[in-house]
């Protein structure tokens, strides 16, 4: 198999992908991004679409991305909160779990046959939520205190809203942190786990899989991680001229996913 820098996409078997900054811009498809979805499904190419945010089921986000004008079915949708739910099986399948989160968490955590429950609990794991209410931050930290293992779904500090930002799931973490000098084991991107979970999925493998993202802290660099080929759109957070910066490099990098269609 070709090395990493010599690959080109169309060597590419399996394909993931981000979504916002990539797929989507405010609930809008970014031009091309429906015909990439429709060129891999037209190709049999395994792909998935990369979330960080574990408020949501793959369900509820294959609802959003089909009113933006993408058709991408919810198995072909993977977040942190399933990364998480898949970590935490394989390390200790039916455990107790208290869980901080939304639909998105406890749907997966269901599904991978954990007990959630506040007594007595192996793991506390905080994910996503509109509404973190100061009781269950209280509870968490009294329970990993009282020894339980602590995860969290991603590291994002804030995320958007209609009125601005507002704090996210590494803020609330910190918190935690802060209270308990326990810090979390973080699942999601840039932790190159998140990856390696998502190319479980499709039985992919790093040496013909390829990562695209507009980040260049959170998708390239755990791309790089996992060994991946990596593609930098600039339809979202990093710009060119903010590249340079960083130590390591994306294997490509193009205006949109629209210049990607070209070379498949």
């Amino acid at each position: 198999m070709a090395k990493a820098e010599s690959r080109k996409p169309a060597d590419i078997e399996c394909w993931l992908t981000d979504m916002d900054g990539v797929l989507v811009h405010e609930n809008s498809a970014i031009p091309g991004a429906a015909e990439l979805i429709q060129r891999w499904v037209d190709t049999s190419r395994r792909f998935l679409v990369l979330t960080n945010n574990s408020i949501y089921t793959p369900r509820d986000l294959a609802a959003r991305l089909h009113q933006s004008g993408l058709e991408v079915p919810e198995e072909n949708i993977w977040t942190s909160a399933l990364a998480t739910a898949e970590f935490v099986k394989d390390q200790m399948p039916g455990a107790r779990v208290y869980v901080i989160g939304e639909a998105g968490l406890t749907t997966a955590l269901h599904a991978a046959g954990f007990i959630l429950t506040d007594q007595d609990p192996d793991y506390v794991l905080l994910g996503e939520t509109r509404t973190y209410s100061f009781e269950a931050i209280t509870k968490a930290i009294r329970l990993i205190v009282d020894g339980a293992r602590f995860i969290a779904t991603n590291p994002d500090a804030t995320g958007p809203s209609r009125e601005g930002l507002m704090p996210a799931t590494g803020a609330v973490a910190a918190l935690i942190s802060k209270a308990t000098g326990r810090a979390p084991y973080v699942v999601g991107k840039p932790n190159p786990m998140m990856f390696r979970s998502a190319m479980n999925q499709i039985e992919a493998h790093s040496e013909t899989t390829a990562m695209i993202g507009d980040r260049m802290d959170t998708d390239i660099i755990a791309g790089m991680e996992a060994g991946l080929h990596t593609v930098l759109v600039y339809t979202g957070i990093t710009r060119p001229e903010d590249v340079s910066a960083f130590p390591f490099r994306p294997n490509q990098t193009l205006k949109s996913v629209a210049d990607l269609l070209p070379q498949l």
